[in-house]
C-alpha cells in the first residue's frame, strides 16, 4: 500500500507539472447500455479520483466533437486499456473497434467479463460489417479471451470489489511502466570513465 500511494503522488507531481499534454492513462472500453450507469462509470469516478486521467466517452466528450478522432487519438495515447466485456459488447461496432485498436497498438488491456464468460466471446456477421472488419474483430476478442483478467457476476458481486481489484491492476500497470522508462532511461544514459 505504501509503494502505491508513493507512486501515485509522484504520478500526480508529474502530471500536473505536464498539464499542457493532457492524453488519458486509463481508456475504459465498455458497451453503454449494459455498463455505462454501473461498472463503467465508478471506474471513471475512481481513477479520476487519483488523479489517473481516465477516458469515457460520456464524460470526456461534449457536443460537436468527432466521435473517431477523439475516441481514437485517447486510444492511441493512452498507457492502459481496460476492457469491460457484458452480454451485447459484442453486438456493437464501437466497441469492437475500440478493443481491435488497441490490441493495433500494442495496449497492456485488462478485462472484466462482467455477466459473461471469455468463451462467449466472439464478433457475429450480421451484414453490417466488411468481413476484414468482423476478422479484426475476432482477431481482438481472441487476444482478450487470452489475457488474465477479472470476472464479476452483478448478481452476487460488489461493485466496489470489482472497482477496486481493477484499480490495483491499472495502479500496477503503470509502476511497471514508470520501472521500464526509468530502466530505459539508464540504459541509454552513457557512462563515462574517468
Amino acid at each position: 500500500m505504501h509503494r502505491t500511494s508513493q507512486f501515485l503522488r509522484h504520478y500526480h507531481r508529474t502530471r500536473v507539472a505536464n498539464r499542457a499534454a493532457k492524453p488519458c492513462d486509463v481508456f475504459i472500453n465498455h458497451r453503454g447500455i449494459d455498463t455505462k450507469r454501473t461498472v463503467a462509470t465508478l471506474l471513471y469516478d475512481h481513477f479520476y479520483r487519483l488523479n489517473l486521467h481516465p477516458f469515457l466517452d460520456s464524460k470526456n466528450m461534449k457536443p460537436g466533437d468527432k466521435l473517431f478522432d477523439n475516441i481514437n487519438g485517447a486510444i492511441r495515447k493512452c498507457k492502459v486499456g481496460v476492457a469491460v466485456f457484458s452480454p451485447r459488447y459484442c453486438e456493437s461496432y464501437f466497441c469492437l473497434h475500440e478493443l481491435a485498436l488497441m490490441m493495433e497498438s500494442r495496449k497492456k488491456v485488462i478485462p472484466i467479463f462482467c455477466d459473461i464468460k471469455p468463451s462467449q466471446l466472439r464478433a457475429v456477421d450480421n451484414g453490417e460489417c466488411a468481413m476484414e472488419d468482423i476478422r479484426r474483430f475476432n482477431w481482438a476478442l481472441e487476444e482478450a479471451k487470452y489475457t488474465v483478467g477479472l470476472t464479476f457476476d452483478s448478481l452476487k458481486g460488489n461493485w466496489s470489489d470489482v472497482v477496486t481489484s481493477t484499480s490495483d491492476n491499472v495502479i500496477k500497470t503503470l509502476i511497471e511502466m514508470e520501472g521500464g522508462k526509468q530502466m530505459q532511461r539508464h540504459k541509454s544514459t552513457p557512462i563515462l570513465d574517468v
